[in-house]
């Protein structure tokens, strides 16, 4: 007996729940189930078989029906309809349909059936929590850098800055330069064209009118 590959699918019929799946021959072909887990209702194809049932149904043989059923599944567009010896499963999207005609298997073949489908739910689900576990460490391992990264970046923080130090406005720190006599105030580096002139102790420079140049030397008991 083949086991069930998936996709796997619960149905409603007469207050009754069933479950559908599929299932891939090991000398090809392809099969429908649907079981209530005491019955087993089933449909096999051949390769010749599957393609007089997709040309039936308008499909290309090229066409996968394990996708077809997928897709459905998943947009809740099957319907099944039971009717003791024999169950109909009708599966329709956007532009194609498909229609299965499952027959119930004898009390013998059915629990074989329902075996080889508990195993094979099993190793399902032992593969789930395998990709599961492998999902969770790499989340892990991916976590654990963020917090070295936080480490790296708080003692970056306690180290202590042995650049210049900016000043308060944001700009580079100046250092100040001693200036050399004779230089111009205006432009820094630069000595004045005038000659330094000296005047004696108990004198102070005055000059009459500010827009006179020279300057003229007074004794201070004139000045005031």
């Amino acid at each position: 007996m083949a086991e069930p590959a998936g996709p796997f699918h619960a149905l409603w019929h007469g207050g009754h729940r069933y479950l559908c799946y599929c299932a891939a021959p090991h000398s090809g072909g392809f099969s429908v189930y649907v079981t209530n887990a005491s019955e087993v209702w089933s449909s096999d194809f051949t390769l010749e078989k599957l393609e007089s049932h997709k040309s039936q149904s308008g499909m290309c043989p090229s066409e996968d029906y394990s996708t077809k059923f997928r897709e459905a599944f998943e947009h809740r567009a099957a319907a099944l309809t039971v009717h003791d010896s024999k169950a109909t499963l009708q599966l329709k999207e956007g532009t194609w349909s498909l229609t299965f005609d499952l027959f119930k298997l004898p009390c013998s073949e059915a629990r074989k059936q329902l075996q080889v489908l508990m195993f094979g739910l099993v190793g399902c689900v032992s593969s789930l929590e395998k990709r599961l576990e492998a999902a969770e460490d790499a989340a892990a391992a991916a976590a654990s850098c963020s917090p070295e990264k936080n480490r790296l970046q708080s003692q970056r923080l306690l180290i202590p800055d042995l650049s210049p130090r900016k000043n308060r406005g944001g700009g580079s720190a100046v250092t100040a330069k001693r200036r050399v006599p004779g230089e111009s105030l205006i432009n820094p580096g630069f000595k004045s064209s005038l000659p330094v002139r000296r005047h004696r102790p108990g004198w102070i420079l005055k000059t009459p009118d500010p827009a006179w140049t020279p300057l003229m030397c007074i004794p201070l008991n004139e000045a005031f």
